[in-house]
């Protein structure tokens, strides 16, 4: 009698729930650094962008609630893609030995992109929920000159510079490895696949370098005005347009 094998989907279907996750997370990551880098355009153009997420333009008036449910969302997805990430981590010292030797002996470059992203995701989780939780607390607080503040007077600055550089490294070799694991830059002979592959990873670095420069000019920005504005008692920012219309009323 013929024993019956049954296929365990499970592996695969977390696989690809942790493909998607990243996905999400990743596209976040590119609108985010987008909506912040406004403030380089101008201090109105940031605020029009915080009032978008606020709800202004849908409702008529602001509703911060609105972010405090998006940052808890984006949160809870972070937390997931962590969950599932975690089952391809070494779980124990040797294991953490033995893929390190394995690094340096090979020397290959999705393997030490890998790595990378191991290291980043660490981080990320960490850096990320202290961010994540203050959006969730203090939705409100959020602007040219309240997110300037809090960049300066609580000294935020640092976390906000290394969360910069985990979610963007991380998000960058993630898209990456999702291509190849996928199979949609594969090619019929293994000469043009090593082309493809460098080809791919310059592609790479160049999105990373530049989402980091634009990360960094935003964050200067940010700095600039936090140390050279007087915020007096915790005044939030308001275009030029409503102080007129403040003052005519």
């Amino acid at each position: 009698m013929k024993k019956k094998f049954t296929i365990n989907k499970m592996p695969a279907r977390l696989d690809f729930l942790q493909s998607l996750t990243g996905i999400i997370l990743a596209l976040f990551i590119t609108g985010h650094i987008m909506f912040e880098s406004t403030i380089l355009v101008s201090n109105d153009a940031m605020y029009a962008m915080t009032q978008f997420f606020e709800g202004y333009y849908f409702f008529g008036e602001r509703h911060p609630w609105i972010i405090s449910v998006l940052a808890s969302s984006i949160l809870f997805i972070i937390i997931v893609h962590a969950i599932l990430a975690l089952r391809k981590f070494p779980s124990s010292y040797r294991q953490y030995k033995v893929m390190k030797e394995h690094t340096v002996r090979m020397n290959h470059h999705d393997t030490s992109l890998w790595v990378i992203q191991v290291v980043t995701g660490f981080a990320m989780f960490f850096l990320a929920s202290v961010h994540l939780y203050i959006m969730i607390a203090q939705p409100e607080m959020i602007g040219p000159y309240a997110s300037s503040d809090r960049m300066v007077s609580e000294m935020m600055w640092p976390l906000y510079l290394m969360l910069l550089f985990a979610v963007v490294i991380h998000a960058g070799v993630g898209i990456y490895r999702l291509i190849l694991k996928w199979g949609l830059f594969e090619a019929d002979q293994q000469k043009f696949m090593k082309q493809r592959r460098a080809l791919l990873r310059t592609i790479m670095y160049f999105v990373v370098t530049l989402y980091l420069a634009v990360g960094v000019a935003s964050l200067m920005r940010y700095i600039d005005i936090g140390t050279t504005h007087d915020y007096g008692d915790g005044e939030r920012y308001h275009p030029q347009s409503e102080v007129e219309q403040g003052a005519e009323k």
